[in-house]
């Protein structure tokens, strides 16, 4: 069994904690949080050992998983690669582009593994149709939350927008070719309302929406392409398939037909897929466990990690224009 320690006990944190105790994968050796207070508390409360320092709890461990606030996820990641340690870092990958890169650069260096926790493609509902998202064309998502103080410290792309973000470029087999984006800030100091276009050199255009200061939370994504629409709702862990093919000859009474004006006929039919239900946090991790024993790549790459705070940084780099 992998030994893992975390960095941050925040309430995310707390979520990675209880789960790794779960694990089959891991041996949760502790965790390091720099409130003393609080660590104190989570320590006394569910009986994790409190390291005092990182580089104690660096030490103890084979993977480290940092789950701080984004401004020290660079900082962290530094420290654990260059101790030989593997990384999951929460997402985004880290603040700024630059420190992203010199993330990947040093994993390389150092030959460990890194997973960033883009948890919406553990999402089941997703996992259920991605194998049927051949070559989508047009992509539409909405991900609607109601006010949480919490994540105003970053603008609503990188703490809401960037998971299906992730998500898009996961499916899009195809370069980013223009981003525009407009935004509105209504509480914070950055937008609280944002919608953006990317529009990729294959020709597909994604149109996203995301709040944080929505009277319901929604997390929706439509796919559309040439043969079928398909619907993932990442809230509710759900999902539609609708498809069309070449209507027969002679249909049956309850066959859905359309007929435009050449006379051409398509039959549309509906696909269930069966959703598995799980636990996606603890999914993402088990990955990460699977990917270090047999030496594979990880589900969700430093790489893939660092193009989605691209794009984001793109859509917010529209907003000061």
């Amino acid at each position: 069994m992998l030994k893992i320690g975390v960095l941050g006990a925040g309430h995310l944190g707390k979520i990675h904690l209880r789960l790794l105790q779960q694990s089959e994968k891991y041996e949760l050796v502790g965790f390091y949080d720099p409130n003393q207070e609080n660590a104190e508390k989570v320590s006394k409360e569910f009986g994790y050992k409190h390291f005092s320092t990182i580089a104690t709890l660096i030490h103890a461990v084979d993977v480290i998983d940092i789950v701080t606030p984004t401004l020290s996820h660079y900082k962290c990641a530094k420290v654990a690669i260059k101790s030989g340690k593997h990384v999951f870092i929460e997402k985004p990958i880290s603040n700024t582009l630059e420190e992203a890169e010199e993330i990947i650069a040093l994993a390389n260096e150092y030959n460990v593994k890194g997973q960033v926790g883009h948890v919406e493609r553990f999402n089941p509902a997703f996992i259920a149709t991605k194998n049927m998202i051949e070559n989508p064309m047009f992509i539409e998502t909405h991900r609607l939350a109601e006010f949480n103080p919490r994540g105003t410290d970053v603008p609503v792309v990188l703490d809401l927008m960037i998971h299906d973000i992730d998500v898009i470029l996961s499916v899009v087999k195809s370069k980013v070719k223009n981003v525009s984006a407009s935004g509105v800030s209504v509480i914070s100091e950055t937008p609280d309302i944002a919608n953006a276009r990317i529009e990729f050199e294959n020709g597909c255009v994604a149109n996203l929406t995301a709040s944080r200061i929505s009277m319901k939370n929604m997390r929706k994504t439509r796919f559309f392409q040439k043969d079928a629409y398909i619907s993932v709702d990442f809230l509710e862990k759900k999902c539609e398939v609708v498809k069309m093919k070449d209507a027969p000859e002679n249909p049956g009474d309850f066959d859905m037909i359309l007929q435009n004006a050449e006379g051409l006929k398509k039959q549309i039919y509906f696909e269930n897929p069966e959703i598995e239900q799980n636990n996606a946090i603890l999914d993402e991790l088990d990955s990460f466990a699977d990917a270090i024993n047999k030496n594979t790549s990880p589900v969700v790459t430093l790489e893939d990690g660092t193009e989605a705070l691209r794009v984001a940084y793109q859509i917010i780099g529209c907003f000061k224009k």
